[in-house]
């Protein structure tokens, strides 16, 4: 079972806690129900991810934006836990294959236990089994779950194509946040007021928190990748760095090599690292204004979040929605 996602451990309110753990509760079991197969192949490869737990961010926001409406949690919260989950799950198989990751939550990526192929297509059962489930919530959960899934879509083709000719390449790389993770976790705060019976004017403003909670979250994630040392993160510091992937903190660099020798010199080191100087070029490259800015810029990013909250009654959700975007740009893994 998974616990609260750590973004709400400053969160008092006793009772919103058990309210929150006792939903997260029956959303595991209803998941366990819906990654389980009868085909012998796909019963194995679709448990594969959410048996090695995971934060359960997108099913929290769900069961959180819900507090504004009914209590008791009606089934209908549980399910379009369970969609958001099973969609994000089937993401991160899909992203593992193009990223060629070779773990994922502690354990190897589906793609190195099974090969390209099978990961693929068990992604493509997860989305599958998204769409049964929500086609219980009727007509405007299967809308906002298309369109969903078409933004998911379009944010890793720009990723993959990259900014095109008269792209502010740093833009570019905010929208394919805005696609890829804030969609999605917006997606889940919608469901969460569409169907608890709370007013749908609340729908517009937890829409843009989570969006910009979702482009936050992983500009901070660009930061970590620098700054934090992997025994408390986890990671290795500078693997976005090796690889090539633009980040915000590069691409501030880059634009200030345009006019500051210094600045050049690094995006030369970084254009030429390896694994001999990857730890030279990230130490570098965290001390850099450009990564400071990069900070600032998550922390602008949730700071808005916070203020699209303005609408929403005051509350004890409220309340635990605002730590949780606090706790985004404190994190260190």
């Amino acid at each position: 079972m998974s616990s609260l996602p750590k973004q709400l451990r400053k969160v008092t309110d006793k009772a919103l806690l058990r309210q929150l753990e006792k939903g997260l509760a029956e959303v595991e079991t209803a998941l366990e129900v819906a990654v389980s197969h009868t085909d012998p192949i796909a019963k194995v490869t679709a448990r594969h991810l959410s048996s090695a737990g995971g934060k359960r961010v997108r099913p929290t926001l769900v069961l959180l934006t819900a507090q504004f409406g009914q209590t008791p949690l009606a089934q209908e919260i549980i399910d379009a836990s369970v969609v958001v989950e099973l969609t994000h799950l089937a993401t991160l198989y899909h992203d593992d294959v193009m990223d060629n990751a070779p773990m994922r939550r502690g354990v190897p990526s589906a793609h190195e236990i099974w090969g390209n192929s099978v990961a693929i297509l068990t992604g493509d059962l997860l989305f599958a089994r998204a769409s049964q489930v929500v086609s219980r919530l009727g007509e405007r959960a299967l809308t906002l779950q298309a369109n969903t899934f078409e933004r998911l879509c379009l944010g890793q083709l720009h990723e993959t194509v990259g900014p095109q000719e008269g792209d502010e390449r740093v833009a570019h790389y905010i929208q394919v946040l805005a696609d890829k993770t804030g969609s999605l976790i917006a997606a889940a705060a919608e469901l969460g007021i569409m169907f608890s019976g709370a007013s749908q004017d609340y729908r517009e403003p937890v829409r843009i928190y989570g969006e910009k909670i979702g482009v936050a979250f992983q500009l901070i994630d660009d930061v970590i990748d620098l700054q934090s040392d992997s025994a408390t993160s986890g990671k290795t510091p500078g693997t976005d760095l090796l690889a090539g992937v633009p980040t915000l903190p590069t691409l501030y660099l880059r634009e200030d090599a345009l006019t500051d020798a210094p600045s050049a010199a690094l995006v030369a080191r970084i254009d030429a690292v390896d694994e001999a100087s990857l730890a030279s070029v990230v130490a570098e490259l965290a001390a850099h204004p450009a990564t400071n800015r990069a900070y600032e810029e998550a922390k602008r990013w949730a700071a808005d979040a916070v203020a699209a909250l303005a609408p929403l009654p005051e509350s004890a959700a409220k309340q635990a929605m605002i730590a949780f975007a606090e706790a985004v740009v404190d994190r260190q893994n």
